[in-house]
């Protein structure tokens, strides 16, 4: 079976390759890294200028680097954070599972140890997610937040696999022992198809998709990509990343701080029903539509999402 083929054709059916993607006019900015020791093992992350903290967080199957466009808009004002997760990015691989909790554990020690203090989370994928869960669980640290293709409800946590119409198929071929190892860690599918021809959006650059594999060159080291995909909680399994999800939802329907929503048509994670239910639902909300796209807003839109941001937080 040819999973590449599959996977380009699943994207396409569910996400409507019918759309032109904006040109980025933002210049490749390149950050020098810094490290903090986290239980025993490095975490790299960008830390760019001075003042209130602006922290992003990115998920799967990406790195900081996918906020390098993004951060200059903010630095200049404010103290911009990116830290690359456990096993992803120039942060350390030990020898984990790279179960949520792990993730978690290692992520949430890390901005603990910055001692952060009204700070403001830019949250992407699982980013969010680990995102909601600190904020939630961490409330005088973090005094407002903004999401793209984020983990939100009513679509998040999964009903069921059925739910997902197209995707469930290559869902459930990952999530499958033997077959998922051999798509994500043998084929690379997450980065040389998911993340170089996200449907809606122009393809990566060779230049841009290099960058992205740096830091995976073996399939040992895409254990984390396939581990974060048979983490999403599907029909309650895994039951605490279930469980997680839920109270984050009830958190992000009930919070006071300021929050921002970007988002693009079709997007993948958040369409326009959940755009519709977190206006509906969502306390102290502003939505900010950036145009077509499916996942990968930061790589279409970083110019527009950079200026938004800067414009919100003088606001906020």
């Amino acid at each position: 079976m040819n999973y590449k083929t599959i996977l380009k054709g699943l994207l396409t059916a569910t996400l409507l390759l019918t759309l032109s993607a904006k040109n980025s006019q933002a210049n490749e900015y390149a950050f020098e890294k810094k490290s903090m020791q986290v239980m025993g093992h490095k975490i790299a992350y960008i830390d760019e200028g001075k003042g209130r903290p602006v922290v992003f967080l990115h998920g799967n199957p990406t790195s900081s680097y996918l906020w390098r466009n993004i951060i200059p808009y903010v630095s200049g004002k404010y103290r911009a954070i990116a830290p690359d997760l456990i096993g992803m990015g120039d942060s350390d691989k030990p020898g984990l599972k790279y179960t949520y909790q792990e993730q978690a554990t290692y992520l949430h020690a890390f901005l603990d140890k910055l001692k952060l203090k009204n700070a403001v989370l830019v949250v992407h994928d699982w980013g969010s997610a680990l995102g909601f869960h600190y904020a939630r669980t961490r409330p005088e640290h973090i005094s407002a937040i903004a999401f793209m293709e984020a983990t939100l409800p009513p679509y998040y946590p999964i009903a069921s696999l059925e739910s997902m119409g197209p995707s469930a198929e290559f869902l459930k071929n990952v999530r499958t022992p033997g077959t998922g190892e051999e798509m994500v860690l043998q084929q690379n599918v997450m980065i040389d198809q998911f993340l170089r021809f996200s449907p809606g959006e122009k393809p990566l650059s060779d230049k841009n998709l290099t960058e992205y594999n740096r830091y995976y060159p073996t399939p040992e080291s895409r254990q984390p990509l396939l581990q974060w995909l048979r983490e999403i909680p599907i029909a309650g399994t895994p039951a605490n990343v279930h469980e997680i999800g839920v109270k984050n939802n009830q958190w992000l329907l009930s919070t006071d701080i300021p929050k921002l929503l970007f988002y693009v048509t079709p997007g993948v994670l958040v369409g326009e029903a959940t755009v519709k239910y977190m206006q509906e639902k969502t306390k102290n909300l502003e939505v900010m539509p950036l145009g077509p796209g499916s996942h990968f807003v930061q790589e279409t839109y970083p110019d527009k999402i950079g200026q938004e941001l800067a414009s919100w937080l003088g606001r906020i």
